[in-house]
């Protein structure tokens, strides 16, 4: 495969250049997006159980502080959450601050990947612009050329001119499945995050639920004296 890539490169024309360049360009961008992807992945894990051991211990300043100091995409979403719930807001307002935190840290996950969609796509009609060109400039050179040689000039050329477009798709199509398993790797860290803002939500609720009814059960001083003075003889 690397041996007819070669091939195609030195018998090609000058478009090779600006497809390998493309080539080289999509290779940088899938390195970076795939190391930044997987270590993403793992450091939202570790927050997410860090956050979540600290939640259930209702030590919610705690929590606060860590997602303000980690600074990683899943702080960020759930510290958007545990700062209306610092005021006394609601679920519904805590599961919109959620909901708002993840559209903020969707752009750093999804940023350059399309990238190799369009480098993909520059690389295929570099190609195939450079086979009509080399084919353009063929049919000239064997218009002057002698009788004799025609056939095997034209043929000659036509395989050279071919080349481009050839190599041109063998830098496009990696760059497409690469596009491909970088976006279902992004999809599967926005679903993390939507199952963590659920978990989250379900156990602050859970948490502020036993909280409300523990409250209503207590007897309030006042009450308890009433009921004292009800009960004592006249």
């Amino acid at each position: 495969m690397i041996d007819t890539a070669v091939r195609f490169f030195q018998e090609g024309g000058f478009f090779m250049f600006p497809i390998a360049v493309v080539l080289i360009v999509g290779l940088v961008v899938a390195i970076e997006r795939y190391v930044y992807l997987s270590a993403q992945k793992l450091t939202n894990r570790r927050d997410f159980n860090r956050l979540h051991q600290m939640i259930a211990k209702r030590d919610l300043k705690g929590a606060l502080n860590y997602t303000q100091e980690s600074g990683s995409a899943m702080s960020t979403m759930i510290g958007y959450g545990l700062q209306r719930l610092a005021r006394r807001q609601g679920r519904e307002e805590i599961e919109y601050a959620m909901e708002e935190g993840l559209l903020d840290v969707m752009p750093r996950l999804e940023k350059r990947t399309q990238y190799l969609a369009t480098l993909a796509n520059i690389a295929t009609l570099l190609g195939l612009l450079g086979t009509i060109i080399g084919l353009i400039a063929a049919f000239t050179a064997v218009a002057a050329a002698d009788p004799a040689q025609k056939a095997s000039l034209l043929s000659q050329s036509i395989s050279v001119a071919m080349n481009t477009t050839a190599f041109g798709l063998m830098s496009a199509i990696p760059m497409l499945l690469i596009h491909s398993v970088l976006q279902t790797k992004t999809n599967e860290i926005v679903d993390s995050f939507e199952m963590a803002g659920i978990k989250v939500l379900n156990l602050l609720s859970d948490g502020s639920g036993n909280k409300s009814a523990a409250q209503a059960q207590a007897p309030s001083p006042g009450s308890a004296q009433v009921a004292t003075a009800a009960g004592s003889p006249a």
